[in-house]
């Protein structure tokens, strides 16, 4: 079983950025692929990133494309979100989630194991 504990959420104004981190516990971190999920209030959780095994390839939601970057440190059993140019509507809990693939799929449901979130808000 793998256990994940994001970080670095925050309040902060539209333009900012926030650094987002989840570190994994249990073996074999490099094992698998890993995505970074939002969730908004009234509304379902939708995926935001995705990163493979290697860190080699990844994949971004449309909204977020050219803003956010996703990277890991297998080493750290860490990935990472780095955030930029914040918008409001990116304000929602933040999730990652492993997943024993080659690549992380976008669909929420294919995971099984979730941290608890960490809250980002952005002011306009």
């Amino acid at each position: 079983q793998v256990q994940l504990v994001e970080s670095g959420g925050g309040l902060v104004q539209a333009g900012g950025s926030l650094r987002l981190s989840c570190a994994a516990s249990g073996r074999s971190f490099s094992s698998y692929a890993m995505g970074w999920f939002r969730q908004a209030p009234g509304k379902e959780r939708e995926f935001v990133a995705a990163i493979s095994r290697t860190g080699g390839t990844t994949d971004y939601t449309d909204s977020v494309k050219g803003r956010f970057t996703i990277s890991r440190d297998n080493a750290k059993n860490t990935v990472y979100l780095q955030m930029n140019s914040l918008k409001p509507e990116d304000t929602a809990v933040y999730y990652c989630a492993p997943s024993p693939t080659i690549m992380a799929p976008r669909e929420a449901q294919r995971y099984t194991y979730w941290g608890q979130g960490t809250q980002v808000t952005v002011s306009s």
